[in-house]
């Protein structure tokens, strides 16, 4: 058990209110405080979650407000364009975990992890639902001796509806720059305009219009399997369990291609599915970095340095968080 709380900022909206829900589930005797803006909004959300406080945050603090105040580790729910949640985790020692900035934003928190690289744990958490593409994709290309091409499309359904902050996040990705980073043959490019434009196919088979999208998985995929080609679309409309009459449902869907481990041609299709949409996955992904950051899960607290989420996540243990949290995934036909 911790000796000090786990501060959740942003912690009463929507995915801050999953990441605690699956810690006090696994967790039940851990305190948690949820910071905000809104002391009262915070208030309400701690007084739900239990064993938890409700604290007023404030960014133009070198304390957060906070005072002295002891804590274990801290999480950002949105955007901090001060960079003070950051600087204030590095002070104190504390592991840290964004989930807001896109790759043309992580230049402020990765040069302050280059000032102060031995204080603290850092996490760039903006994968796509925090390791719900990334942990499956490595897990898939384990099969490749050699891998050519991965693909990426995620399926937001439009009645999947977000917190405040997911939604300023998902408008600033796709709209504050007119270009989106890939990997082809080999190279890093930017693609503007018509060349945005994609398709993929739903779990369902149905081919869904998308556009280009550059969150994080892009360049840790790439780096981490060495693909010449890496792709990512997003796709907003009607998810596949929609069209067969059942509630929304949120997809991510994951092709690879390449030979297998005898140099033969291999070519994979899977659906990461969650019947509840975006945020429970989210929201679980950051439970469990926080998890390992800390020892949570029974093994000695991370070491400080720059993590991706999937860097940090044991993929066995993400499966079977990831099952009993109602996430499936199926094995497609693939083309």
């Amino acid at each position: 058990m911790l000796q000090h709380p786990i501060l959740l900022i942003g912690g009463a909206g929507v995915v801050g209110r999953e990441t605690a829900r699956f810690l006090r589930t696994a967790h039940p005797d851990i305190s948690l405080l949820i910071g905000g803006r809104d002391l009262a909004k915070a208030q309400k959300a701690a007084a739900e979650i239990g064993n938890a406080e409700g604290v007023t945050i404030d960014l133009e603090a070198s304390d957060l407000g906070l005072g002295d105040r002891p804590l274990s580790a801290i999480a950002l729910y949105f955007t901090d364009t001060t960079t003070a949640a950051l600087r204030f985790a590095q002070a104190q020692g504390l592991p840290y975990i964004s989930i807001s900035p896109a790759i043309y934003e992580v230049g402020p928190d990765v040069a302050a992890y280059m000032h102060a690289p031995d204080t603290a744990a850092v996490v760039l958490g903006t994968e796509w639902l925090v390791g719900a593409t990334t942990i499956p994709a490595l897990e898939f290309a384990k099969a490749f001796g050699r891998l050519d091409a991965i693909r990426i499309g995620a399926l937001l359904d439009e009645q999947d509806e977000g917190g405040p902050a997911s939604l300023d996040d998902l408008e600033r990705q796709t709209q504050a720059i007119p270009a989106v980073q890939m990997r082809q043959n080999g190279r890093w490019v930017w693609r503007t305009g018509d060349d945005l434009k994609g398709e993929f196919r739903a779990a369902d088979g149905t081919p869904m219009k998308a556009s280009a999208l550059s969150p994080h998985d892009v360049i840790g995929l790439a780096t981490a399997t060495g693909a010449p080609d890496v792709e990512f679309y997003l796709a907003i409309g009607e998810s596949s369990s929609r069209r067969r009459g059942e509630p929304m449902s949120s997809e991510i869907l994951i092709e690879l291609s390449g030979e297998d481990h005898a140099g033969q041609p291999l070519h994979t299709r899977h659906a990461v599915v969650h019947a509840k949409g975006q945020m429970p996955l989210t929201g679980l992904g950051v439970a469990l970095v926080l998890e390992r950051l800390t020892g949570l899960d029974g093994k000695p607290a991370t070491t400080p340095g720059l993590y991706f989420p999937y860097q940090l996540l044991d993929s066995q243990r993400y499966f079977e968080r990831f099952r009993k949290a109602g996430g499936e995934i199926l094995e497609l036909q693939a083309r």
